[in-house]
């Protein structure tokens, strides 16, 4: 049986992160093994205490005492993984679980080793968001299949999947938000099967706590650009 590796880093996302963990454990199945692995970096709100009083709904948690950014956070829940395949899961809610069984499909039928959920591939449906961080992910993913003659759609979409054994935890080097790329960029330099699925996808606003801002687009092209300059 495959067994997932879920991992969550969260980041005070007291408002979402329980229902958010609910609709985690509806994808359990008897076809795959789930295993979800929860990393609180440092929230200041009710987030801990939370996930703390509701440890039915999580195989794994870790708890740092201080904010590390979300690489910082991902790297701590890779360290602790099991699972055949790790796939990304953000707190907010902007993504549903119930994609994930699209993913899990071309794992199965087409022994992929690498799997991107796109939010620009005809989904169910669409929330429409920031402009410029369309342009920016659209620039971005560009330059990256130019660089890796790939030709994924959307690259920083947050589900993403990837064998567990193509990414060494102990060799990242980027704790920000460029670490995404960075894992990207790894699991394609040793993998041969990649793959993307449509996925469903309703964006926050920077009010409602989006936290992504415009200026990580530049250190994602830097870390683009360094994995594929630097061996």
């Amino acid at each position: 049986m495959m067994k997932i590796s879920i991992i969550i880093p969260v980041f005070n996302e007291e408002k979402t992160v329980i229902e958010l963990l609910k609709k985690v454990n509806k994808q359990k199945s008897d076809d795959y093994f789930i295993e979800i692995i929860v990393i609180d970096d440092g929230s200041s709100d009710n987030s801990k205490k939370l996930l703390t009083t509701n440890k039915d709904l999580y195989s794994k948690f870790i708890s740092l005492e201080k904010n590390l950014g979300k690489g910082g956070a991902v790297i701590e829940g890779l360290r602790v993984a099991n699972g055949d395949f790790i796939l990304f899961q953000d707190a907010d809610l902007e993504y549903n679980p119930e994609d994930y069984k699209k993913i899990f499909k071309v794992i199965d039928e087409f022994n992929a080793e690498v799997v991107i959920g796109s939010r620009n591939l005809s989904p169910e449906y669409t929330r429409v968001y920031n402009y410029f961080h369309k342009v920016g992910n659209k620039f971005i993913t560009g330059l990256f299949n130019l660089l890796f003659n790939t030709t994924f759609t959307d690259i920083y979409s947050c589900y993403l999947c990837i064998k567990r054994d193509l990414v060494n935890p102990e060799k990242l080097k980027s704790k920000g938000w460029e670490q995404h790329a960075e894992i990207l960029a790894t699991a394609i330099k040793n993998s041969s099967v990649y793959y993307e699925v449509p996925i469903s996808y309703s964006g926050r606003s920077f009010e409602e706590g989006k936290k992504i801002r415009g200026r990580h687009v530049f250190a994602v092209i830097y870390m683009i650009l360094k994995k594929k300059i630097f061996k």
